[in-house]
Order: C-alpha cells, then structure tokens, then sequence
C-alpha cells in the first residue's frame, strides 16, 4: 500500500494573508468610533484659543489662537482656589481610601472572628443603594454636625468606599498564609504584617482603586453642590457649573476654565495608564 502523501491545504498561509486585512478593519472602526468622543474635546480646546469676535464663525481652528482667555480665567476669577479646593479634596480622599478600605479589606480576608461574613455582606448590600438617596441623610448630618460648606463636610461621604472594601478583601484573600504566619513567628504586629507583606503584594490592586477614587472625586459635582454655600469653597465641578450661568455667553472663558479642569485628568490617564487597564482587568478576576 502507497504511503499517504500530506496534501496542503493552504488554510494557514490564507488566515495569514487575512490577517492584515482584519487589523485594518479594526483599527478603522476603532477609529470612527474613536471620532465622536475626541471631537468634543477639540471643539472645546479650539473655542478657549478663539478670541470672542472668532466663536461663532464657520470655522473650527481659530485663526490667530490666543492665551488670554486662559489668563482671564485664571487672574479675573476663583479658578486657582477652586483647582487647589479639588486638589485637596480628591487627594485627601484618596488617601483616606487607600489606608481605611486596604486595612478592613486585610480584616475581613486575613483575621477569623464572629460575624466577619456578616459584616461583608452589609459592605456590599450598600453598593446597591443609588447616591442620591443617601444626600438627605447626609445634609441633615452635616448640619447638625456643622459641617456644612466645610471641607471635612464635602470630603467624608468619600473617605471610605464600599467598592474599595470589596476589591482589597478579594485581593488580600490571595495573599499567602503562610508569609503571614512566617511573620507571626518572627514577632512582627498584625499592622506590620498589613504594611509590610500584604500591601506590597496587592499593589497593582490599591494602584487601580487610587486612580479610580482620585477621579471619581476630581469630577464629583452632586454632593459639593449641595453642601458648598460660598464660592471660595467651590470644587472645579460646581465653580465651573456656576460660573459658566454666571459669565452668560462668554463661551470662550467657559471652555477655558473646562480645559484647565480636563489637564489634571489627562495627565493622570497619561501617566498611569498602564495601572488603569491592569485595575480594569484585575477588578473581573477575582470573585
């Protein structure tokens, strides 16, 4: 009997030569997907570079772009107070955060006592409670509190998070038991070991939840709203939203001020972009 002769069959070599052709296409839809999201950005970049004659005009680029709109925006108003208000606020938060939500992410994983399970399970039903049924109990304790147009009154609702809790437990659960028990031996505190072994080893998780909570305070606008009475108090958000009934048509201070607001947040995601994918991807695998 003749031996059987292998038969190419060409299906390899014709998924190569397709290969580039599906890029192609991807990268193209990417692309126009891609336009409507920058183009408002654009928009607002071109029209805080146009002088006011130019704003209205059928064109998109201004034709001699200017920065005095943006020394307007930064000598004639609270904008500098505002910027360093959101600064603060989002910074503070984010620290708070990161040391609360890590430490009882490290309890409830880590330590064995009554009720931990319990305890969890009321972290997380509170995730399912929406935020703006939270904003009355809050004003009414704010007030009794004085804590009303304060910055401790704007910053408390966000000094702990629920999401946090959630995502530190789960990573701290992966943490070897063994280390810490090794650790235990040798003397060292219950805190030294949440410092010393278990933070350094969750650190692409309490990375993610830094970057998510500082941007999540740098555009809050709900809440600063609500408590914030005098405009020296004003996060970006509010001032921006204030500022831009009080200037009337004055688009083009309007999105001067909206792109000095947008350069904080472009940086971040410039920056730390690589721990942005990496939180996204690690929030979906652990469960």
């Amino acid at each position: 009997m003749a031996p059987r002769t292998a038969v190419p069959t060409g299906g390899a070599p014709a998924r190569a030569a397709g290969r580039p052709w599906r890029d192609a296409w991807a990268s193209l839809v990417l692309a126009a997907g891609g336009i409507p999201i920058v183009f408002p950005f654009l928009w607002m970049l071109a029209t805080a570079l146009k002088t006011p004659q130019e704003i209205f005009e059928p064109h998109f680029w201004p034709h001699t772009p200017t920065l005095a709109n943006v020394r307007e925006v930064l000598l004639a108003t609270q904008f500098p107070r505002w910027f360093g208000n959101s600064l603060g606020i989002a910074l503070g938060t984010t620290a708070s955060v990161a040391f609360f939500d890590s430490l009882v992410g490290y309890t409830l994983a880590k330590l064995r006592f009554p009720g931990r399970e319990v305890i969890f399970g009321i972290i997380l039903s509170t995730l399912m409670i929406p935020t703006e049924m939270l904003v009355i109990p809050w004003y009414v304790m704010s007030a009794r509190l004085g804590w009303i147009d304060t910055y401790w009154g704007i910053m408390f609702p966000g000094l702990m998070s629920a999401f946090g809790v959630f995502l530190m437990r789960q990573f701290m659960a992966g943490v070897p038991d063994e280390l810490l028990d090794a650790g235990r031996i040798d003397g060292v505190s219950e805190f030294g070991l949440f410092a010393r072994i278990a933070v350094p080893l969750v650190r692409p998780a309490l990375a993610a939840l830094c970057i998510f909570t500082f941007l999540g305070n740098w555009n809050a606008f709900l809440w600063p709203l609500i408590v914030i009475q005098t405009p020296a108090m004003r996060t970006l958000p509010v001032g921006i939203a204030l500022f831009s009934g009080e200037a009337g048509s004055s688009w083009h201070l309007i999105m001067a001020a909206s792109s000095l607001a947008v350069l904080p947040v472009l940086a971040v995601f410039v920056l730390l972009q690589r721990h942005i994918i990496e939180g996204i991807v690690l929030t979906g695998l652990r469960t």
